[in-house]
């Protein structure tokens, strides 16, 4: 896993310390799957101010966000591309994971055990959206 870039330190940063441990989290999940999925390195980043992670290889798979806001401290916000299918099938598979819109939105807590197995299944299902798409 590479060192964070400065610009995600920065941004989160701002959050909450329990955000911030959440946010690592992930981080090191996102990592980790994109290793054991092969998908290739991942490009991270700010997207719209955004942590966010993607595979670098084209048509691989699709972008994870993460958010965090001063209204909602204790909440985390995953955000996948809305003209894909994942939210609604990581809601369908993980019911009791996140709170969904089932389009593109997955909050989670950050005062209740991270939900590791849905989180792992959301990353690999999204860096591999395109590869792993059926015909």
């Amino acid at each position: 896993m590479p060192p964070i870039a400065p610009d995600l330190l920065n941004t989160f940063g701002l959050w909450p310390d329990r955000a911030q441990a959440c946010a690592l989290d992930i981080r090191t999940l996102c990592w980790r799957v994109a290793k054991a999925a092969q998908t290739g390195p991942l490009s991270e980043g700010l997207k719209w101010g955004q942590p966010a992670w993607r595979p670098v290889k084209a048509r691989m798979g699709s972008t994870l966000r993460l958010s965090w806001r001063a209204d909602a401290p204790t909440q985390l916000d995953l955000f996948v591309d809305c003209k894909t299918d994942l939210a609604a099938r990581i809601t369908r598979d993980f019911p009791d994971a996140f709170d969904s819109d089932a389009r593109r939105r997955l909050t989670l807590q950050t005062t209740e055990p991270m939900p590791d197995d849905a989180l792992w299944h959301l990353a690999r299902r999204t860096f591999t959206y395109h590869r792993d798409k059926p015909a």
